[in-house]
């Protein structure tokens, strides 16, 4: 199994460089050509790209709501004192970032009135959803002090004005929309490290607040058609399907052990699914091959004989190696790689005895497919398979697989 799944990655790799000779979109005609061009036509519509970022993270959101507790006890396990509160500002950031540019005459996607009429929309109807469900759904927060912590308004705010920017900026530099991105990114993780928010909160918020903008400027469109239009949407783009896929991603993720250990003779270990989050980049030097690498934070729910452990088994985990890619079409992208790099397990306390990590040397490898929704904005869907030090005593090393979700920033 293991040879297998290490296979993967090169023979996509030996693929990739098979396709390198191929031709452009417009004189395509290999194999597998027709069935690119339907998949293009459906995944191009502008009402498929409005909802492809939004709809999945609203979706993943209300499951997520069975690993709340989990989530927080990763955040219990790594940072249970943080308290900050810059988050009260940093939601506003990328509105304050788009509004300073248009005043300083840097030219955007609109004039200032279709602009502010775009963002009051927008404003609007997010303004709406969020309280909608705060005060009918009266979800109690995490520190216990209100029942209105879903979904996070300031998650939601963040992304929008985020997805503002975006839409303003964007096409200028990828690094507008990769700043706000990451500034709104930054808002609801600080929102779950202040106890003030369950991850479902900051999953349905920022796919309210994306949500929001796309409608908001889709009314304002309607209304002003080509007036006080200046440079034409992101959504009529036409992609170079072999452009270098580099980006950097934010990843919330599902993760298991398969199997049952013994880190010790007497203790049967089961590491039941738990709550994995991190972060994921790679520079690509070609449209098939690159450098890369992930730092995440692992929390696994325990089972020693068949007991259910109050503690739970902690990892960190950095790894770093080659990263291959496919163009499959002008928008989807399918990717692999192979992996080195350290785990470090923090001792789980269990009924019988303390379990001791043996931190060390790992390695692994991926699959991925990712969705280009705009120029510089992409979902990935990956699997991650991680060989990983024993636990305790044993010789026999943890098999780990990882099912994540990523939200990207494209350049």
């Amino acid at each position: 199994m293991l040879k297998r799944l290490l296979i993967l990655p090169l023979m996509l790799a030996a693929w990739c460089l098979d396709a390198a000779a191929q031709p452009s979109d417009t004189l395509d005609l290999s194999a597998g050509a027709r069935f690119r061009r339907h998949i293009d036509r459906v995944s191009s519509t502008k009402s498929y790209r409005m909802l492809f970022i939004g709809a999945p993270l609203i979706a993943g959101g209300v499951i997520m709501q069975s690993y709340d507790a989990d989530f927080r006890r990763l955040r219990n396990g790594y940072a249970s004192s943080f308290h900050q509160s810059y988050d009260d500002w940093l939601q506003y950031a990328p509105a304050a970032a788009m509004l300073g540019l248009k005043a300083a005459g840097v030219k955007s996607r609109s004039s200032w009135g279709r602009m502010l009429v775009s963002d009051a929309f927008s404003a609007g109807l997010m303004a709406i959803a969020v309280n909608s469900l705060k005060y009918s759904c009266r979800v109690i927060r995490p520190d216990g002090s209100q029942r209105n912590s879903f979904p996070s308004g300031h998650t939601a705010t963040a992304f929008m004005t985020a997805t503002m920017l975006h839409k303003e900026y964007g096409h200028r530099s990828p690094w507008y929309s990769i700043g706000g991105y990451v500034a709104a990114t930054a808002t609801g993780i600080t929102r779950q490290l202040n106890n003030r928010h369950w991850m479902s909160d900051i999953m349905v918020g920022a796919g309210i607040g994306i949500l929001a903008t796309e409608f908001g400027y889709y009314l304002a469109d309607l209304i002003f058609k080509e007036k006080g239009l200046f440079v034409p949407d992101s959504y009529d783009i036409v992609y170079d399907r072999y452009r270098k896929p580099s980006f950097i991603s934010f990843a919330l993720a599902t993760s298991v052990a398969a199997g049952s250990y013994r880190p010790y003779s007497d203790m049967k270990t089961e590491l039941l699914a738990g709550p994995t989050v991190g972060v994921q980049g790679a520079w690509f030097a070609s449209p098939y091959w690159g450098i890369g690498g992930r730092v995440s934070c692992s929390n696994l729910r325990v089972k020693v004989n068949g007991v259910a452990e109050k503690d739970n088994m902690e990892f960190v985990s950095l790894y770093a190696g080659p990263y291959f890619s496919y163009p499959l079409s002008i928008r989807w992208q399918l990717g692999s790689k192979l992996a080195a790099g350290y785990e470090i397990y923090k001792p789980c306390d269990t009924h019988v005895r303390p379990i001791d990590g043996k931190s060390g040397f790992s390695f692994g490898t991926g699959l991925s497919a990712t969705y280009l929704v705009m120029q510089n904005l992409g979902v990935r869907f990956g699997t991650d398979y991680d060989c990983a030090p024993p636990l305790g005593e044993s010789s026999g090393r943890l098999h780990k697989l990882t099912f994540t979700l990523e939200i990207a920033a494209v350049f």
